[in-house]
């Protein structure tokens, strides 16, 4: 019998809000440095094939980050915020990339952070909890949630880890707070399987969902996975790889096959 499996894909959205205009016309490095691209593209095809139900992101990152709380700002980001400046300088509004290029010049009115959050944060976050309550009105005693992203090969000057290579997949579970460590070591398993080399909890430990979502005692068990661009990508220009495209998808099927069944 499947697992009762839910996939969330946050970052891989590039349509920027309104709302937002000093992201507008920026270069494509800048623009698409953290941005989890053709992460959707990547995973869509085996999560349609195993009848995954996942959820994506139209909205950039950047506008309103889905792996962030609506109230990480301050002063940066949000005008006259109690927060001090430089306390989310990479919060639901980004202001720095990971590479150190300024985004914002001045924070925005409070009016246009609630905007987005409306436009953005709220409409996500309440998919998540609908599709929970569906698991538990089917009689699901326990479900299970992976929440998809990518990752730089070599660490930044802004990451945990800088000038270190990385892993092909990290997987995370709030340092052990946010699933089962049975759920944690089937996925880590299972991209292992599928011919993977993974690392666990380094340099990434999880994100707001794993942390709002994973709840074990509750029967939520939430693990974020980290794919390695350099998989699939030039990680300079930001284009796909297109030569690498199937192999990997084929890779990323068999991973989810193992954890779904």
């Amino acid at each position: 019998m499947a697992r009762p499996l839910f996939v969330t894909i946050p970052h891989s959205g590039e349509r920027v809000p309104d709302l937002c205009p000093w992201l507008k016309n920026l270069p494509e490095p800048i623009l698409m440095c953290d941005v989890d691209r053709f992460v959707d593209r990547l995973y869509e095809p085996a999560l349609t094939a195993l009848q995954i139900p996942f959820l994506k992101t139209e909205w950039h990152r950047y506008a309103g980050d889905l792996n962030r709380l609506a109230e990480d700002v301050d002063r940066d980001s949000v005008e006259n915020h109690w927060q001090e400046s430089g306390q989310f300088s990479r919060g639901f509004h980004w202001v720095i990339t990971t590479k150190g290029d300024r985004l914002m010049s001045k924070p925005m009115s409070l009016k246009d952070h609630q905007q987005l959050v409306e436009l953005i944060y709220e409409p996500f976050h309440q998919k998540i909890r609908t599709q929970y309550k569906a698991f538990k009105s089917q009689g699901a005693k326990e479900f299970f949630h992976l929440d998809l992203h990518s990752m730089p090969s070599l660490g930044t000057s802004q990451h945990r880890d800088p000038g270190q290579h990385r892993s092909q997949v990290v997987i995370s579970d709030s340092l052990g707070k946010s699933s089962k460590s049975e759920f944690v070591d089937l996925v880590m398993a299972a991209f292992l399987r599928a011919g993977f080399d993974v690392r666990y909890n380094w340099p990434y430990v999880g994100g707001r969902l794993t942390e709002s979502y994973g709840q074990p005692q509750l029967g939520q068990h939430v693990v974020q996975v980290e794919l390695s661009r350099s998989l699939y990508m030039d990680e300079f220009s930001k284009k796909i790889l297109p030569e690498k495209l199937t192999a990997l998808q084929e890779k990323l099927k068999n991973a989810l096959d193992l954890i779904v069944n």
